[in-house]
């Protein structure tokens, strides 16, 4: 089986997971970590471009897990994350994994926020070495082993 096969029959069973688990998520904290993660793996390669941000604002809006919020809430905390990004990629970076860090307590959450940035980073058929490298920097900051998400 390709490897592309494998990653997407893996992220819709992640995203078939988090469906069930989806009202357990219904936290400020969940939100923010999740839209820290989407902007992190939009913007994984140092720069996040018109487009790259409008489809994962599109997946996000459409992802079942996330539609416990408001999507005008999402999107003004995914646009602020990417900004933040854009403006000085570094320092963007910390900020974001902060906010995800702050999910270390909560595992149930922490693997969540990490499976939406597996489903967003695998979304467009091509899951790259940026893109892995931010995922993994997240399952480190919230104490999670990456070899759980084969990363």
């Amino acid at each position: 089986m390709p490897i592309w096969d494998q990653l997407r029959t893996k992220t819709q069973t992640i995203n078939d997971q988090l469906k069930t688990k989806k009202d357990q998520f219904r936290s400020k904290e969940f939100a923010d970590a999740t839209m820290a993660m989407c902007a992190l793996v939009a913007a994984a390669d140092g720069s996040i471009d018109a487009t790259e941000r409008q489809k994962t604002a599109a997946l996000i809006v459409s992802n079942d897990v996330l539609s416990v919020f408001a999507p005008d809430d999402l999107r003004t905390k995914f646009d602020a994350y990417c900004d933040k990004l854009a403006r000085d990629f570094d320092f963007g970076k910390v900020e974001a994994i902060a906010a995800i860090a702050k999910l270390k307590s909560k595992p149930d959450q922490a693997r969540a926020v990490v499976s939406i940035g597996l489903i967003i980073g695998g979304a467009d058929g091509s899951f790259d070495a940026d893109e892995r490298k931010v995922v993994k920097e997240a399952c480190y900051a919230v104490g999670i082993e990456p070899a759980e998400f084969d990363l």
